[in-house]
């Protein structure tokens, strides 16, 4: 036996030795990797290329380690601060003389997010260089892109299927009624139409009038931004007699959009590459490119040594997503996450003068909205100026949290508004009965067992979840009404759950100022007493270390796309299929988050493109399917 323990040590030892050891080369490659982390050259008189594969949004999905080892940003999210980043960066850098859009498999982006993009390759045409964009089909959001281009190019076998916002959406009523679902619905707001899925099996008159003033405004806003880049692009003329003019081009949708005005060139991938190899030259590397050219990821590593690393600062605070209670990754606006991050960069940041509150979302719980305000308000009473700032959506909820700030801006196709509350609790007691399944119980209160989701709400409980949503409006009607400084009547007649652009926000009072994040990061330093360059910290939960060295260790040097849909009507399609699972997605946040709520599913719907929330709510789907 003692032979035998004896042996048994020498192996536990030996195998602790071995994890030791391997721990060990691990932490070793780590250490070797982190600091034999080139920054990238970039090629003189090339181009910069925006590869844009996937959706453009505010913050990026939080990332996992298995998605990284596995190929980097599978939800193919790309983030507007970057590529605006990136093209300022390159109108000024004298190794940079293109700008190229490659924009064969863009799915789309909030409008707001195009509108600060469109100026920022603005900015790089007025720095004196040339502007490139290449597809083989043009939808809403790529030709928006495309037309400050100086040249527009289309694949022959493409076309320019430009559709305008709207769309359709789901409504349960009926089914629900079919499957003895009772949903409970407790609200406030004429225009509140959240709920209204739940309710009906199509709009409210009310809410489809209100709808379609919005719809109206940022097609109005789309048009009037596409015709001052590219005046010879009528898409009223285009839309009205589509068909016709394809027909008198026998067909061909490429040649039909260069006779109206809408392109510039029609040619393949590779005769758009022979051409920018003639204006910039070959590639030296291999960057999938055959011209001269630096990718934006590779852009961004390559420039971000050049930013300031000490100094005043502006601290940008991203209110993204569905805000919910509690911790949350980037992506999701966890209340706790939130609060916590503003108080570390306050603690630990120093040379912090002055914040802005980034909002992308159509709101969520009432209780983290007003979390996130509190956090707001602290970081305030220490001295420090906040300023807002409104991406594609900012909404119920979204907009509580910006009443906190001092100023807010707005892009004119921002959706903003949306001031409302309601509260939705399902009840089964029918689903119930119909299975042959009863409920008794006793009570020692009115509210015993409440709320009864299986034998119905109390008559009592229903009369306090409405005057706590009543309660809940008018504090933020009143909210609004101190911050914004007008009449509490005034406010409640544009409030009522109605949803407005940026432009209509701002003859409201509303909104201050018409602007993207850098006119509210300038503003928030002049307020902080910044002058000259401004250095802007983003506070935002953060990624772990390793992360960004396993995706510079699997990056592919070519950095081939993946999407690669390049059809027009598949681009639509697959647009259209994440806005369908991305909105079954927040009901599915809706039923499991919190009874109050300050939310605009809508503005959701026609902000941001929300992927990983798509892909989570399809995983799920696929889950429910009989095999």
């Amino acid at each position: 036996m003692g032979f035998a323990r004896g042996a048994w040590r020498f192996l536990v030892g030996v195998k602790d030795m071995l994890v030791l050891l391997l721990l060990l080369l691990f932490f070793g490659l780590l250490w070797a990797a982190l600091n034999q982390r080139t920054i990238p050259s970039v090629p003189s008189g090339s181009a910069l290329v925006l590869d844009l594969d996937g959706s453009i949004v505010d913050q990026a999905t939080a990332r996992s380690l298995s998605s990284v080892a596995l190929g980097g940003d599978v939800s193919g999210e790309i983030q507007a601060r970057d590529i605006i980043s990136a093209i300022d960066a390159a109108a000024a850098d004298g190794k940079i003389k293109a700008l190229v859009l490659d924009l064969d498999t863009f799915l789309g982006a909030g409008q707001a997010n195009l509108q600060s993009i469109g100026s920022a390759i603005d900015r790089f045409r007025k720095a004196g260089k040339q502007v490139d964009a290449f597809a083989t089909a043009y939808t809403d959001d790529s030709y928006y892109l495309a037309a400050r281009a100086n040249r527009i190019w289309l694949n022959p076998l493409g076309g320019v299927l430009v559709s305008g916002p709207g769309g359709t959406g789901l409504y349960f009523k009926e089914a629900l009624d079919k499957l003895d679902i009772d949903i409970e619905v407790f609200r406030v707001g004429t225009y509140k139409a959240a709920v209204e899925p739940f309710l009906r099996n199509d709009a409210s008159p009310e809410a489809k009038a209100a709808d379609q003033a919005l719809v109206d405004g940022l097609w109005a806003e789309w048009r009037r931004d596409v015709s001052a880049a590219r005046p010879a692009a009528d898409f009223n003329r285009w839309l009205a007699g589509l068909p016709q003019r394809i027909a008198q081009a026998g067909g061909d949708q490429a040649e039909a959009a260069r006779a109206a005005g809408l392109i510039d060139r029609i040619d393949s991938r590779d005769g758009f590459d022979a051409a920018m190899i003639e204006t910039l030259g070959a590639a030296d590397t291999d960057e999938g490119y055959g011209f001269k050219s630096v990718r934006l990821r590779r852009y961004l590593a390559a420039t971000r040594g050049l930013l300031p690393a000490s100094g005043p600062a502006v601290g940008v605070v991203y209110v993204t997503g569905s805000i919910v209670d509690g911790e949350a990754p980037r992506g999701t606006a966890g209340s706790t996450s939130i609060a916590d991050a503003i108080a570390e960069a306050v603690e630990k940041q120093p040379d912090l003068k002055a914040l802005v509150v980034r909002i992308d979302s159509g709101g969520g719980s009432v209780l983290a909205s007003e979390d996130i305000r509190q956090a707001l308000l602290a970081a305030k009473a220490g001295g420090l100026p906040l300023v807002a700032s409104f991406g594609p959506v900012a909404a119920s909820g979204g907009y509580w949290v910006a009443t906190a700030a001092d100023a807010i801006y707005a892009q004119p196709s921002t959706i903003t508004g949306s001031i409302g509350v309601f509260a939705v609790l399902p009840s089964f007691p029918r689903a119930l009965s119909r299975l042959g399944i009863g409920t008794d119980g006793v009570k020692s209160t009115p509210y015993s067992g409440e709320p009864n989701v299986l034998g119905g709400l109390g008559s009592e409980t229903r009369a306090l979840l409405q005057m706590g949503v009543e309660d809940a409006y008018w504090r933020f009607v009143t909210l609004v009404a101190q911050t914004r400084k007008l009449p509490v009547e005034e406010v409640d007649k544009v409030a009522q759950g109605r949803v407005w652009t940026g432009t209509a926000a701002k003859q409201l009072k509303l909104v201050d100022t018409l602007g993207g994040l850098d006119a509210a990061v300038a503003d928030a330093a002049r307020r902080g007493g910044i002058e000259g360059e401004v250095r802007v910290i983003n506070i935002e939960p953060s990624e772990p270390a390793i992360l960004a060295v396993l995706e510079s260790l699997t990056e592919s040097e070519s950095g081939e796309a993946g999407v690669r849909l390049r059809d027009p009507f598949a681009k639509l399609v697959l647009a259209g299929r994440q806005r369908l699972m991305a909105s079954i997605g927040d009901l599915q946040l809706l039923g499991g988050g919190a009874t109050m709520q300050a939310a605009c599913l809508g503005c959701a719907s026609m902000g941001s493109p929300r992927p990983a929330l798509a892909a989570k709510a399809e995983a799920g789907l696929t889950k429910l399917l009989p095999r």
